[in-house]
């Protein structure tokens, strides 16, 4: 009979690791990547009957790619610390592993919560994450937001959802903006991407409309309201660090011509 590990990779999640781990009691393995959290994560997880290693973060993918080799059983379910597995998901599961499974891996639909309440539209409606996956056969492409994970064979979909609390503050929101708008703007300009200033005049508040009217966030109430809003922040953000860059790029080889007329 095929068994199953759940990875879950932490850092500083003292808050919310426990309800976490405790709805991963179902797979016969579960493994805790702490990257040296200093808030008592790693007891927490211990306490839980977690394994717990601990390895430098370098990325989303690149913690996930160096834990997946660590599981010991032939399935591997990757959990983030702010994820809950429902028990209708956790059934789900068991039964898609049993042996004689077609796939392998398994998208996973999230439901989204934001500030305590569940966003239904404003962009997040359709949020499906490959999760569920034969240990030898997946691998996270190597990119530092936005995390894929490409499996090898046959993928199919589970009707469970994945709960996910993904902002618990407006602190915690502007932390990880200020980080994915770093992150996705270095991504964007190793492929050559250019922010302009008529793109940017638009790019912002056309994003706002589209979450906002286009993908429904109004139905969402006055947390559609907000999450549309910072929706288009976020776009904002990243193209204005995206000219930053090209800004010094541009600089950068200025001064190297200069430098070589002076020789």
């Amino acid at each position: 009979m095929s068994r199953l590990s759940a990875i879950v990779t932490t850092f500083n999640e003292a808050e919310q690791i426990e309800e976490t781990l405790r709805r991963l009691s179902f797979a016969e393995e579960v493994l805790v990547v702490d990257s040296f959290s200093t808030d008592g994560t790693p007891d927490i997880a211990r306490g839980c009957g977690a394994k717990v290693l601990q390895h430098e973060y370098e990325s989303p993918a690149a913690q996930k790619n160096w834990a997946i080799p660590q599981a010991a059983h032939e399935w591997v379910l990757i959990v983030d610390a702010d994820e809950w597995v429902t028990p209708e998901l956790a059934a789900e599961i068991e039964e898609a592993i049993a042996e004689g499974s077609a796939a392998d891996g398994y998208e996973i639909r999230r439901r989204n919560f934001f500030l305590g309440k569940e966003i239904a539209r404003s962009g997040w409606q359709n949020d499906w994450v490959t999760r569920l996956f034969r240990r030898d056969r997946g691998r996270y492409a190597e990119r530092r937001v936005h995390e894929v994970l490409e499996v090898q064979g046959r993928i199919a979909r589970l009707k469970g959802r994945l709960l996910h609390h993904s902002y618990r503050s407006m602190d915690d929101y502007w932390r990880k903006l200020r980080r994915y708008a770093e992150w996705n703007a270095r991504e964007a300009r190793r492929r050559g991407r250019r922010a302009f200033p008529a793109y940017m005049i638009v790019h912002a508040p056309l994003r706002f409309l589209k979450a906002y009217l286009v993908q429904g966030g109004f139905l969402d109430g006055a947390h559609g309201l907000v999450v549309s809003l910072l929706t288009a922040i976020y776009a904002a953000a990243k193209d204005v660090r995206i000219w930053e860059l090209q800004q010094g790029a541009a600089k950068g080889r200025g001064d190297e011509q200069s430098g070589g007329e002076d020789d």
